[in-house]
């Protein structure tokens, strides 16, 4: 019997969190793991931008539920630290990711998760024209 493989889908405020998701629970299915996705701002943001705080995270809630997976969501000074915090504690293998329209190492939030990453995680990056051609 194989081992089950966790997963964590970092999600942002936009609607476009669902393919995420849905990416995230493709891998599930395939490895047998546990889905959790997270939402973590930067303290002194808004949790969901110009979205309607509650509107937002009960929609975040709702698709999360539809794909029977555990949500998070957090404020905290440093996002990738808390991202790489969770990950350890919940014992995740694979992360799922959007792509970055960010060129520069230093604004891309993939190469900033990379680049602290302490351990051997599976990064699973969603295409940025994925994520909108479903969205249309």
């Amino acid at each position: 019997m194989k081992k089950s493989k966790d997963i964590m889908v970092c999600v942002t405020q936009q609607k476009s969190c669902e393919r995420l998701i849905n990416r995230g629970a493709k891998v599930r299915n395939k490895v047998n793991g546990k889905l959790h996705v997270i939402h973590v701002v930067k303290e002194g943001w808004k949790y969901f931008g110009k979205l309607k705080e509650s509107d937002a995270l009960e929609y975040l809630f709702d698709i999360s539920k539809s794909y029977e997976a555990d949500l998070t969501v957090i404020k905290a000074p440093d996002i990738e630290e808390t991202l790489i915090d969770f990950a350890d504690k919940n014992n995740i293998q694979i992360v799922v990711m959007g792509e970055s329209l960010e060129k520069s190492a230093q604004q891309n939030m993939i190469e900033r998760f990379k680049k602290k990453l302490n351990r051997n995680i599976m990064l699973e990056i969603v295409p940025l024209e994925e994520v909108n051609e479903r969205a249309v």
